[in-house]
């Protein structure tokens, strides 16, 4: 026979894996990777059906709980991380199954199922951050189960099973307590883990816009400067056009995802100041798809492009130089291409010039880095380029669906005669 320590080892660890695996799924809803407290009809649906999967597994193995039920787990972690109606919808599961097949009073799991939903989700309503914490999940999952436990151990007719002993008693409310407590810390350190990728992703943007502002900068200043003496009545036409670019630029920083066409927005608002300096130096040719506009993506990814055929294509020319810039869905993708005709480079120093690590890192090479940060190997990031036959750069990342992106855009910032609205 199987050492009785062995098995009671085995059957803990299956339930630890169960709720590892529980706390998995719900992390594939994004709304549950972040501490927003406004989840979707869809979110709320998606939690609701893994907590009844869970409860559905808790009812295979009902005759092997080890005072580790995940039933009471389930009603508890739903409430807390769902809301109310979740919670009870599963608190309401739980107790049929245990009642209806497993023949147990409503009175011994009705009342601390149900208080287990219910109060779980008064704490996510109320206090949605205290309802994501562990030790959150860890005492109420504890005073619940005390609470059941201790009404089975005063009334033993209330169990169909064997009695409660005062050692159950103990132990049931420690380790079930200690099972949402899992749930939660494993959510808890994907949200870490997520906030530490947007905070480096943040970085980066801030990375590229330190290395973009002060070249650029210069670059208007001194064709405003020349402006002025060419042809004065441009200046503020071609101030206002910096204006918007900064300020565009700036309220970027701190976003994950912004929409195609609020990127794009500032991309022709740093064309329409290079073009000042480059003149009819500069040919643009933009195929937009319309389908494109309202994807998202992250702030400054297609601007570098562009900034890098302006100065490694346009500039390195003596005579004019054409760039094209390509936005278009692909299947499952969002294609960015920008392509110059500029002196290019040799193909076998693509490597070296564009994303050798240096003191100070290319521009390409950040945002490639900081979309692997973002994408991991969900994208791809190609750069042609030849002597004589100008550079092509197409990034394609996975096509993001249209969402509320929290900040304002471009067009909140400019009135209708084209000054800025006020902040």
């Amino acid at each position: 026979m199987s050492d009785p320590a062995v098995l009671i080892t085995q059957i803990i660890i299956g339930k630890i894996c169960v709720l590892v695996t529980t706390a998995f799924l719900l992390t594939l809803a994004p709304a549950f990777r972040s501490d927003r407290s406004r989840l979707s009809f869809r979110d709320r649906g998606a939690a609701l059906l893994v907590f009844l999967a869970l409860g559905l597994v808790e009812e295979a193995t009902v005759r092997q709980t080890v005072g580790f039920n995940h039933r009471i787990v389930a009603a508890c972690a739903a409430g807390l991380l769902a809301g109310p109606m979740v919670g009870l919808t599963v608190a309401g599961f739980v107790t049929w199954l245990a009642v209806t097949y497993d023949g147990y009073p409503f009175v011994s799991v009705g009342i601390s199922m149900l208080c287990a939903g219910l109060v779980g989700g008064w704490v996510h309503l109320r206090r949605p951050a205290l309802a994501s914490h562990p030790l959150t999940g860890f005492g109420l999952t504890f005073f619940v189960t005390l609470v059941r436990e201790g009404l089975i151990f005063c009334w033993p007719t209330l169990s169909p099973a064997t009695p409660v002993s005062l050692g159950h008693l103990l132990l049931a409310p420690v380790l079930q307590g200690l099972g949402t407590m899992l749930v939660l810390a494993v959510m808890a350190q994907v949200r870490e883990h997520d906030e530490q990728v947007r905070a480096a992703a943040s970085a980066e943007v801030r990375a590229l816009q330190a290395r973009m502002n002060p070249h650029f900068l210069f670059n208007a200043l001194n064709s405003l400067a020349a402006l002025a003496t060419i042809s004065p009545r441009e200046v503020p036409a071609a101030a206002g056009r910096l204006r918007h670019f900064l300020r565009a630029s700036f309220d970027q920083q701190d976003r994950t995802l912004v929409p195609v066409a609020e990127e794009l927005a500032v991309v022709r608002a740093y064309l329409d100041i290079e073009a000042l300096r480059f003149g009819n130096r500069l040919k643009v040719e933009q195929l937009i798809d319309p389908a494109a506009n309202e994807t998202v993506i992250p702030p400054f990814s297609l601007q570098p492009l562009v900034e890098n055929a302006v100065r490694h294509g346009i500039q390195s020319s003596a005579g004019a130089g054409k760039l094209k810039l390509i936005v278009r869905p692909v299947d499952r993708w969002l294609e960015m291409t920008v392509t110059d005709d500029g002196k290019g480079v040799p193909a076998g120093d693509v490597e070296k010039v564009f994303f050798e690590q240096r003191p100070r890192a290319h521009a390409l090479l950040l945002l490639r880095r900081r979309l692997q940060e973002l994408f991991g190997h969900s994208f791809s990031f190609a750069v042609y380029s030849d002597v004589g036959r100008g550079t092509t750069v197409t990034v394609r990342i996975p096509l993001q669906p249209p969402f509320e992106v929290v900040g304002r855009s471009l067009e909140q910032f400019v009135t209708e005669d084209g000054e800025l609205a006020p902040g």
